[in-house]
């Protein structure tokens, strides 16, 4: 048996009973500690822990821009250009985060370069995306910008899309999930609609547009976030609820809107330009209007961004701008039938779950695609109008006696002008 020493005094620090708030001896009575020991011990042990998964390493796979760019073109019709600029800046990033990892004595340190996609509403950005990170293996989270706003006000934190993106990520561990994590895709929508308006900064205080863009600054840049392993409703978290440190240095970030109006704007300084250096179209033609929408924003740059509303500090940290155009009946008619996983395969294949064959004629399709153009919210109209069209045999199909359903043009026709009577 041990002799036993003074219990009356921390063994680590020396301090009295009376000099700390607590004082915890070990069961045989041979030593103390404080609270004040304690509590650093705990950070101590956090910091060893967050230095730990900072120097892990996790292996992704990933394929030249070629090769990606051929597995989108299984899945999402149209969108050359900007799939050309998606898979080469993915791949970039993630050489950029296996170098990083791999090369810590080279002097040569990789910045990462997050993407801004422009386009409309229904022209594949989310899509493409989440096609992409389910091809590499690596977590994948949308947020929609419209519902951030800056710390300590009512609505959700920025640093709540990386807390989604952990509840994303597949792990055995927690340690296993946060370098996952740290690896993974954030697509943030709707960032146009976060524009201040006008070029100069807002007197009054912005808290749910230029306020979120300058709280994403931080994230897209790189720091350590403080997340609640789980989140609560509303997406607040308890302020004694235990947290995990997520790097976002490797993360990368999406930035995605529809920007009405922006091709306005590049129209304005294209014109200028093209009288004054030749841009390459002339004023003429423009007056004329022989040149259209997609072709201004293909032209779009940083400066036409912050004319929108987009500080410059934001933009300054998504350096690949990647622009969609608006979808044509061509591109819905091939979206309809021809992906893997075609918005027409999928209901073949929910009638067929109840032993029913549904066949479609080309007529049939091509009124289903020109009645999804008239709404002009590209590929997502398509199964809104498929809906209308099928729902009666939808309904019926488990019970039916029949076992083909032949959908043709008159039937669709007669569907829908009954709808607009009734309506």
């Amino acid at each position: 048996m041990p002799p036993k020493k003074n219990i009356d005094s921390c063994t680590f620090c020396g301090k009295s009973r009376s000099d700390v708030d607590k004082l915890i001896t070990s069961p045989d009575e041979t030593c103390s500690i404080c609270n004040e020991c304690i509590s650093i011990c705990g950070t101590l042990i956090t910091v060893e822990k967050t230095k730990d998964r900072n120097e892990a390493k996790i292996k992704i796979n990933v394929n030249t821009p070629q090769e990606l760019y051929e597995h989108l073109n299984k899945y999402v019709i149209g969108q050359d250009e900007a799939k050309k600029y998606l898979c080469s800046a993915v791949y970039n990033h993630y050489k950029k985060v296996e170098h990083n990892q791999g090369h810590a004595e080279d002097d040569v340190e990789l910045d990462k370069s997050n993407i801004l996609l422009v386009g409309p509403s229904g022209s594949g950005k989310t899509y493409l995306l989440r096609t992409l990170a389910k091809h590499l293996g690596v977590p994948f989270a949308q947020a929609d910008a419209t519902t951030l706003t800056q710390a300590g006000y009512v609505g959700e934190d920025v640093e709540n899309v990386i807390a989604r993106l952990y509840q994303n990520a597949e792990g055995e561990s927690q340690e296993e999930k946060v370098l996952r994590c740290q690896t993974g895709i954030i697509f943030i929508d709707e960032i146009d609609k976060i524009g201040r308006k006008g070029e100069n900064p807002s007197i009054t205080r912005d808290v749910s547009g230029e306020g979120v863009q300058q709280a994403l600054l931080k994230l897209l840049e790189g720091t350590i976030c403080n997340i609640a392993s789980e989140q609560r409703a509303g997406g607040r978290r308890h302020p004694n609820q235990p947290t995990i440190s997520i790097n976002t240095e490797n993360v990368l970030f999406v930035l995605g809107g529809a920007f009405e109006g922006l091709n306005e704007i590049v129209q304005r300084r294209v014109k200028i330009d093209a009288g004054r250096i030749g841009f390459g179209v002339s004023s003429e033609a423009i007056k004329k209007k022989q040149v259209n929408d997609a072709f201004f924003l293909s032209q779009v740059v940083v400066e036409d961004l912050i004319k929108f509303g987009m500080i410059p500090e934001l933009m300054g940290r998504v350096p690949v701008i990647a622009t969609l155009n608006e979808l044509t009946k061509e591109d819905l008619k091939r979206i309809l039938v021809e992906p893997k996983n075609a918005i027409l395969k999928q209901y073949k294949k929910l009638f067929s779950m109840d032993g029913k064959e549904l066949l479609i004629n080309d007529e049939a399709i091509d009124f289903i695609v020109e009645e999804a153009y008239k709404v002009k919210m590209g590929a997502r109209a398509l199964k809104g109008v498929m809906e209308k069209a099928l729902n009666d045999y939808m309904f019926e199909a488990p019970t039916m006696k029949d076992k083909k359903i032949q959908i043709t043009r008159d039937f669709l026709e007669r569907r829908f002008t009954k709808e607009k009577l009734i309506a």
